[in-house]
């Protein structure tokens, strides 16, 4: 298995996404990281945007490296993630969008929907993206105009 490429990882989701939050957290634990989980546990109703910004602070504040944040479509928690100087979130559904979320576009935080990937796909991404190097050169100076 390759190497993981972050020690802490943030995580949290909104009412769609604690089963796959879940199995993510499992997943990311196998691989050797830390898991920092901030919510949410239940399907009653939350406001994706509370959860976002949990993850993004934990990542601002260098307690986290990178993370993963999970909601329905991945749509919206995305956006409220990408608010954020020095966040890029990528919203990803397949093995080959997450390997070039990170290998292109050096992404700090994965997104998913729970309610569009299925759970083999989604474990998918996550294999790939905590352990894509980002491949600087042409790619850093594009980076660096989103950060």
């Amino acid at each position: 298995m390759p190497k993981i490429i972050a020690r802490t990882i943030a995580i949290a989701c909104d009412h769609a996404g604690p089963p796959l939050k879940t199995k993510i957290k499992k997943t990311l634990e196998a691989m050797g990281a830390t898991v920092l989980d901030f919510g949410t546990d239940g399907t009653e109703s939350v406001d994706y945007p509370d959860y976002a910004e949990k993850v993004v602070q934990a990542i601002l504040n260098g307690k986290a490296q990178m993370g993963v944040l999970i909601c329905g479509s991945g749509i919206g928690i995305s956006i409220a993630a990408n608010r954020h100087r020095k966040i890029r979130a990528a919203l990803c559904h397949s093995e080959e969008t997450a390997r070039l979320a990170r290998a292109h576009n050096n992404a700090n935080v994965l997104a998913l929907g729970a309610r569009i990937v299925d759970e083999p796909t989604a474990l998918a991404c996550v294999q790939a993206f905590f352990t894509t190097e980002f491949e600087g050169g042409r790619h850093q100076e594009r980076v660096d105009k989103m950060s």
